[in-house]
């Protein structure tokens, strides 16, 4: 399949990387995913702040072992190893951490603004462009964690394998035709090492999700991980370790696996 465009110049993301704790980028033009590549240097020497990119993934995959479809040179795909453990109780925070790192990133090199939606999704007018899906090692009360991330950036021309998802994606490019894979992934990791001491408190991290995904009040309709059934429900806040709360004719109650889509928002 060929490219859609010219390789991820990672050099240059390098040098505007330079005196940050995410400088060290590594390019592969061709893996199974750059979540399975990470998980295997989790707690190595010298492997905290590197980041795996790729140009093509063979077995990329999203939340609960969906496959993630992306043409060669059309995303950004790829996990960042933080640079040092964190405590294990802390980890949940990671993906809510990530996902507000990324979208700051976007408004900034891309003047595009994202909406965040539970668990680990953004989306640019109500259609998915992007997702979140965190690796880690733990070992005691320590946690090795690797931050997965997926970005559609350019829309690739008649291509069938991303014309049979439904609903459609969103791409970077519909809203910024210029974008450049190179900026947006600079400024994504410069946001990550500017904000990586939020991590030591998850709970700033839960409300400042909260307020950027204007959560409350969210009309959610999910389905269940446990059962299978659909049920719909008013957002309330982020519970204990990510979960979401909702409201519902039975009252509040916490979801914490489950496939959700925003419905409308309360005026």
């Amino acid at each position: 399949m060929p490219n859609q465009t010219a390789p991820l110049d990672d050099a240059r993301i390098r040098r505007a990387l330079v005196g940050t704790c995410f400088a060290d980028v590594r390019y592969l033009s061709e893996t199974g995913s750059t979540n399975a590549d990470a998980q295997a240097l989790l707690g190595e020497r010298g492997a905290g702040g590197a980041t795996l990119v790729a140009e093509f993934q063979t077995a990329g995959i999203g939340r609960k072992g969906r496959p993630w479809i992306a043409p060669p040179g059309t995303a950004l795909l790829f996990t960042s190893l933080l640079p040092e453990p964190l405590k294990s109780e802390r980890l949940w925070a990671v993906p809510f951490w990530a996902a507000l790192g990324v979208a700051r990133a976007l408004e900034r090199s891309a003047d595009l603004r994202l909406d965040l939606v539970w668990p680990n999704d953004l989306f640019a007018d109500s259609r998915k462009v992007g997702g979140i899906l965190s690796v880690a090692r733990i070992i005691g009360d320590a946690a090795w964690v690797g931050c997965g991330v997926g970005i559609n950036i350019r829309r690739p021309s008649n291509d069938p394998e991303l014309a049979a998802i439904q609903p459609p994606p969103a791409f970077v490019s519909d809203a910024a035709p210029t974008v450049e894979r190179e900026t947006v992934l600079a400024e994504i990791l410069r946001t990550f090492d500017a904000t990586l001491a939020d991590l030591d408190d998850p709970t700033l991290v839960a409300r400042n999700w909260e307020t950027r995904a204007a959560l409350a009040g969210t009309h959610y309709r999910y389905r269940h991980d446990a059962d299978g059934i659909e049920r719909d429900g008013i957002a309330v806040r982020l519970g204990a370790r990510g979960t979401l709360v909702v409201r519902d004719a039975a009252g509040e109650h916490a979801i914490d696996m489950a496939d959700v889509r925003i419905i409308g928002r309360d005026a």
